[in-house]
């Protein structure tokens, strides 16, 4: 049975893009084993030695705006700035940018991805590896994600950003991808995936509006992933934490739901057309009223992506961005999944004076099982740094 499972895999699996090593067989059962090597010329991520990972994630930096009068050269500089302090101050083992690097509507053709340069400067410097997700404004008439994507590879050796294969994210949606990290690298398996989506939203190259949401053909993309997870490392205890730029439509509905006294953070951007993904799907009337649980996500078109991530193997939590004025972590009823804000990091966008600026950290720790270096996660820790110094919004996932 399970040789016959792994013909099924293994066609699909080179479909996906994904270096699968030759089977070998396990050494008492004699079954073959798939092994996955989703990076084979970079090195492999895992905890240090303490038992903690750390992830700072910069979102919705927004360079290259207003070009003309001088403002978005400022703007960029006090963004670089920031990035530079916080690389310093929080040490983090891990980098993600989670959309809006660049505000491309401002861009040229000639010159759009110079701007992802000067975003990655500081991470190239300090030799952090990193990855990141695309928003609606990364996908411009001179820009789009492929494009972004395609940079990072070229000029960032530890960028571990990747392109999904043909067939999965649908027009502009190519930056759905996975990244594992083993408790050590010596490890058979890792203890966390980082999971990382595409939603899309922009214009193409003619000017057409792109769709907001992530497209349904991820949905089956992170089942044949996961199961060949399961087949190449068993179904080993695993966490995972997911990023995707513009939040689930689901999560418009649990705004008013909020209760400022448990679901702490900044709360000062209301969820509607624009802010969600599929901001079509779904009429203000069917998410409004609080009379009666709604299952948002069944009518909205992304609910197959929605569906797919609760499904998720220990999955604490997706984290978005896009809505600048939102820092909150919220659990959805429907399908009881945790749901995080960013913090608005760049100088450029949208902003207000009060809302400040700063970084998303993730803290993950692991519980030794036994004497072994197998470990799985026992804590998860997230808050919100400014770059004033202010720590706010510290939870649990």
């Amino acid at each position: 049975m399970m040789a016959s499972a792994f013909k099924i895999l293994l066609p699909a699996c080179w479909a996906l893009g994904i270096t699968l090593a030759a089977p070998t067989q396990h050494p008492l059962t004699g079954v073959p084993t798939v092994i996955l090597h989703p990076y084979p010329t970079k090195q492999r991520l895992s905890f240090r030695e303490n038992g903690n990972f750390k992830i700072t994630i910069f979102s919705d930096l927004h360079f290259g705006e207003n070009p003309d009068d001088g403002i978005g050269t400022v703007k960029d500089a006090n963004s670089t700035r920031l990035m530079r302090a916080f690389l310093r101050d929080e040490d983090p083992d891990y980098v993600v940018f989670n959309g809006d690097l660049i505000t491309g509507e401002y861009t040229l053709k000639e010159n759009a991805t110079l701007f992802i340069d000067q975003i990655l400067a500081p991470l190239v410097e300090a030799e952090i590896a990193f990855s990141s997700t695309h928003g609606n404004h990364d996908n411009q008439v001179n820009i789009t994600h492929l494009d972004e994507i395609l940079r990072e590879e070229r000029i960032a050796p530890h960028s571990y950003t990747r392109a999904a294969p043909p067939g999965v994210g649908g027009v502009g949606g190519p930056g759905n991808y996975w990244v594992p990290i083993y408790s050590a690298v010596t490890d058979s398996a890792p203890a966390l995936i980082l999971w990382f989506f595409d939603s899309r939203g922009g214009v193409s190259a003619d000017g057409t509006p792109l769709p907001d949401w992530v497209d349904a053909s991820v949905a089956g993309w992170i089942s044949r992933e996961t199961a060949l997870m399961d087949a190449a490392w068993g179904h080993t205890p695993r966490s995972a934490l997911a990023f995707v730029h513009i939040a689930p439509h689901a999560i418009q509905a649990v705004q008013a739901t909020l209760n400022s006294s448990t679901d702490l953070g900044l709360n000062d951007d209301p969820l509607g057309d624009g802010s969600v993904q599929d901001s079509l799907g779904i009429s203000d009337e069917d998410t409004s009223s609080s009379n009666k649980p709604i299952n948002v996500a069944a009518g909205a078109r992304d609910a197959p992506f929605w569906e797919a991530v609760s499904g998720i193997p220990n999955l604490h939590a997706i984290i978005s961005g896009h809505a600048h004025g939102n820092e909150w972590c919220a659990r959805e009823p429907g399908l009881g999944v945790r749901f995080c804000f960013n913090k608005h990091s760049g100088y450029g966008g949208y902003d207000k004076a009060r809302w400040g600026h700063g970084v998303r950290n993730v803290m993950f720790s692991l519980s030794p099982t036994g004497d072994s270096r197998e470990c799985t996660v026992l804590n998860v820790e997230t808050w919100i740094q400014l770059e004033s110094g202010e720590q706010r919004s510290r939870v649990n996932l």
